[in-house]
Protein backbone atom coordinates (compact mmCIF):
# COMPACT_ATOMS: atom_id res chain seq x y z
CA UNK A 1 0.00 0.00 0.00
CA UNK A 2 2.82 2.40 0.73
CA UNK A 3 3.96 2.04 -2.83
CA UNK A 4 0.55 3.12 -4.01
CA UNK A 5 0.57 6.13 -1.66
CA UNK A 6 3.98 7.15 -2.95
CA UNK A 7 2.82 6.82 -6.51
CA UNK A 8 -0.24 8.92 -5.71
CA UNK A 9 1.95 11.64 -4.16
CA UNK A 10 4.20 11.56 -7.21
CA UNK A 11 1.19 11.84 -9.50
CA UNK A 12 -0.24 14.63 -7.33
CA UNK A 13 3.04 16.56 -7.60
CA UNK A 14 3.00 16.15 -11.37
CA UNK A 15 -0.58 17.42 -11.52
CA UNK A 16 0.31 20.48 -9.43
CA UNK A 17 3.40 21.17 -11.58
CA UNK A 18 1.22 20.88 -14.66
CA UNK A 19 -1.27 23.32 -13.15
CA UNK A 20 1.53 25.79 -12.37
CA UNK A 21 2.90 25.43 -15.91
CA UNK A 22 -0.56 26.09 -17.30
CA UNK A 23 -0.93 29.20 -15.12
CA UNK A 24 2.48 30.45 -16.26
CA UNK A 25 1.61 29.78 -19.88
CA UNK A 26 -1.67 31.68 -19.55
CA UNK A 27 0.09 34.63 -17.91
CA UNK A 28 2.72 34.64 -20.67
CA UNK A 29 -0.02 34.51 -23.31
CA UNK A 30 -1.86 37.44 -21.70
CA UNK A 31 1.36 39.45 -21.56
CA UNK A 32 2.13 38.62 -25.19
CA UNK A 33 -1.38 39.68 -26.22
CA UNK A 34 -0.92 43.02 -24.46
CA UNK A 35 2.39 43.56 -26.25
CA UNK A 36 0.82 42.59 -29.57
CA UNK A 37 -2.04 45.04 -29.05
CA UNK A 38 0.36 47.83 -28.15
CA UNK A 39 2.41 47.06 -31.28
CA UNK A 40 -0.75 47.07 -33.43
CA UNK A 41 -1.65 50.49 -32.06
CA UNK A 42 1.87 51.79 -32.71
CA UNK A 43 1.77 50.39 -36.25
CA UNK A 44 -1.55 52.09 -36.88
CA UNK A 45 -0.12 55.40 -35.66
CA UNK A 46 2.96 55.03 -37.86
CA UNK A 47 0.77 54.17 -40.87
CA UNK A 48 -1.34 57.29 -40.26
CA UNK A 49 1.80 59.43 -39.97
CA UNK A 50 3.17 57.90 -43.16
CA UNK A 51 -0.06 58.64 -45.04
CA UNK A 52 0.07 62.22 -43.79
CA UNK A 53 3.72 62.58 -44.80
CA UNK A 54 2.97 61.21 -48.28
CA UNK A 55 0.13 63.69 -48.66
CA UNK A 56 2.37 66.56 -47.58
CA UNK A 57 5.09 65.41 -49.97
CA UNK A 58 2.66 65.34 -52.90
CA UNK A 59 1.43 68.81 -51.94
CA UNK A 60 5.00 70.15 -51.69
CA UNK A 61 5.94 68.68 -55.07
CA UNK A 62 2.90 70.32 -56.68
CA UNK A 63 3.78 73.62 -55.03
CA UNK A 64 7.40 73.32 -56.20
CA UNK A 65 6.24 72.72 -59.78
CA UNK A 66 3.95 75.76 -59.59
CA UNK A 67 6.80 77.93 -58.29
CA UNK A 68 9.14 76.55 -60.96
CA UNK A 69 6.58 77.41 -63.64
CA UNK A 70 6.16 80.95 -62.31
CA UNK A 71 9.94 81.47 -62.09
CA UNK A 72 10.39 80.20 -65.65
CA UNK A 73 7.64 82.55 -66.82
CA UNK A 74 9.38 85.51 -65.11
CA UNK A 75 12.72 84.52 -66.62
CA UNK A 76 11.13 84.28 -70.06
CA UNK A 77 9.65 87.77 -69.59
CA UNK A 78 13.06 89.09 -68.48
CA UNK A 79 14.71 87.48 -71.53
CA UNK A 80 12.07 89.12 -73.73
CA UNK A 81 12.74 92.53 -72.15
CA UNK A 82 16.49 92.11 -72.57
CA UNK A 83 15.99 91.06 -76.20
CA UNK A 84 13.83 94.15 -76.84
CA UNK A 85 16.47 96.38 -75.33
CA UNK A 86 19.20 95.10 -77.62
Amino acid sequence: MEGTGGEFLSLEEKVYRTIELLKSAREAKAAAEKVAERLREQLETVEEELASAKSQLISLKKEREEVRGRVEKMLDQMDALVAEGE
